[in-house]
């Protein structure tokens, strides 16, 4: 009998040095969905994501470059997706955190996939040339429960600075604030330091899902139109939480969404997670690679929810060894296994 799945996409930064290659060695038999990327790619100028993902060594000023990173996640994510084994799961939702909402409209079919690629690397180009930069802190204590001292510290920075900080991503047990280089600046020296990493400014970013990136949205809607969107042949769920079903999606609506409310508003992922578990009740949350960064945020999540009993870090790592996980990653090999066989 088929077990039932929500699949989950991955946003910007998780294609770092250990994923070099990933695209290569995993999915050489996707002959023709590479090349669709590539041709995409040199439409628009830019380096092929074969290229990319077969380099010698990695590089940072490269592979994290806007439009190169944002290509090689999305790419991977679709090819993972093309991966796994229909005959096992029955997928009955997809979504995903801040750029993988546009990997989950591929995936969906509301994105072609040459079109998507197009689409993925021109919205990394006009958001990372916007103004402002992000910054994570930690909600959560060390068994990855919330803190509610560390949400009250966060409130208040957020208070401090009106008009410019916001909200950028609820990303399971983390916030993520966007803003003003000075404010986020001023936000890293106010919060208090944790596990000596946090708050951590992350490089390369600049205020995504903010106010900031209103002059990029405003540009995404008059590049992308309304008919290079389709229904989807699946529930989406957004970063509000909406779910988009298949036959009562309005396409312009679904571009509204995309290009404008997506773009310059804070993106809920933790609630899209709530959303998945709440209304499909799925056996299983698959993660789409490169990578496996969506782990902890994902875990943090199904903590709050208290899902099936889950109430600690230990529930969470106790019932991942079990026979019978609830969160499988394309991104670690013996998971990846269980899923494409």
């Amino acid at each position: 009998m088929k077990k039932t799945a929500v699949v989950v996409c991955p946003g910007r930064g998780t294609y770092n040095k250990p994923e070099l290659g990933y695209i290569n060695r995993l999915h050489s038999d996707k002959t023709s969905q590479r090349q669709q990327f590539d041709q995409a790619r040199a439409e628009l100028d830019l380096a092929s994501i074969s290229e990319l993902d077969q380099q010698p060594n990695y590089s940072s000023r490269l592979h994290q470059q806007a439009e190169n990173a944002a290509g090689l996640i999305f790419a991977a994510g679709v090819l993972d997706y093309q991966s796994i084994n229909l005959d096992s799961y029955d997928i009955v939702a997809i979504t995903g955190n801040s750029m993988g909402w546009y990997t989950a409209l591929c995936c969906a079919g509301s994105w072609q996939t040459e079109a998507a690629m197009r689409h993925v690397s021109h919205m990394a180009s006009l958001t990372a040339t916007a103004a402002g930069a992000q910054c994570i802190y930690p909600l959560v204590n060390a068994e990855w429960q919330p803190d509610e001292a560390k949400l009250d510290m966060v409130r208040a920075v957020l208070a401090a600075h009106p008009g410019e900080l916001f909200e950028s991503i609820r990303f399971g047990g983390y916030a993520v604030l966007a803003g003003t280089e000075a404010a986020v600046h001023a936000a890293v020296r106010q919060l208090p330091e944790v596990d000596e990493r946090f708050p951590l400014i992350l490089p390369g970013h600049a205020g995504f899902h903010s106010p900031l990136m209103r002059s990029a949205a405003q540009q995404a809607l008059r590049d992308i139109p309304a008919h290079e969107f389709q229904r989807p042949a699946l529930p989406l769920i957004d970063g509000c939480g909406h779910i988009w079903q298949p036959w009562a999606t309005e396409p312009s609506a679904l571009q509204q969404y995309t290009l404008d409310r997506q773009v310059q508003g804070h993106y809920d992922f933790s609630l899209a997670l709530d959303v998945a578990m709440k209304e499909f009740a799925p056996d299983h949350l698959i993660l789409l690679g490169p990578g496996s960064g969506l782990g902890g945020a994902v875990a943090q999540s199904l903590i709050r929810l208290n899902w099936q009993g889950l109430s600690s870090k230990q529930d969470f790592m106790q019932q991942q060894a079990s026979s019978h996980p609830l969160v499988l990653s394309m991104g670690m090999p013996e998971q990846r296994a269980i899923l494409s066989r």
